[in-house]
C-alpha cells in the first residue's frame, strides 16, 4: 500500500498550489481519501476529504471557499487545489485513506472530523507547503 504526495513547495500569500496523492495497493473506490496537515507543536488537522462510496466531501472551516478536492478514480489519484493561500496554511500536508465501502452507515469523512476516534488506515509521508507573507 502506498500513498505518494506531490505538489508541495514555497508560494507567496495569495498564490496557489495543487497537491496530488497517488494511491496504490488497495481498492481506491472503497476508501475515503483526503488530506491532513500538521505544524510543529500542534495536532494533525483534517483539511479535506472525498469519497465516491457515498458521494461525500468535507472541508475544514478555515479552507472553505479556497481549497477544492477532486478525485480521478481512473488514475487512483486525489487532488487538492489550494487557492488564496495564507501564511497560516503553512504545514506538512499528509494524504490519508480511510476504509469506507459503499453502503456503510454514516459519513465517510467522519475520520477527518474525529481522527482519534475513527482511526486512519493508511498515511502518506507528507509534503511541505510553505506560504510566505
Amino acid at each position: 500500500v502506498q500513498l505518494v504526495e506531490s505538489g508541495g513547495g514555497l508560494v507567496q500569500a495569495g498564490g496557489s498550489l495543487r497537491l496530488a496523492c497517488a494511491a496504490s495497493g488497495f481498492n481506491f473506490d472503497d476508501y475515503a481519501i483526503g488530506w491532513f496537515r500538521q505544524v510543529p507543536g500542534k495536532e494533525r488537522e483534517g483539511v479535506s476529504c472525498i469519497s465516491s462510496s457515498d458521494d461525500n466531501t468535507y472541508y475544514t472551516d478555515s479552507v472553505k471557499g479556497r481549497f477544492t478536492i477532486s478525485s480521478d478514480n481512473a488514475k487512483n489519484t486525489v487532488y487538492l487545489q489550494m487557492n488564496s493561500l495564507k501564511p497560516e496554511d503553512t504545514a506538512v500536508y499528509y494524504c490519508a485513506a480511510f476504509f469506507w465501502p459503499r453502503g456503510t452507515y454514516g459519513s465517510s469523512c467522519s475520520a477527518w472530523r474525529e481522527p482519534e476516534y475513527y482511526g486512519i488506515d493508511y498515511w502518506g509521508k507528507g509534503t511541505l507547503v510553505t506560504v510566505s507573507s
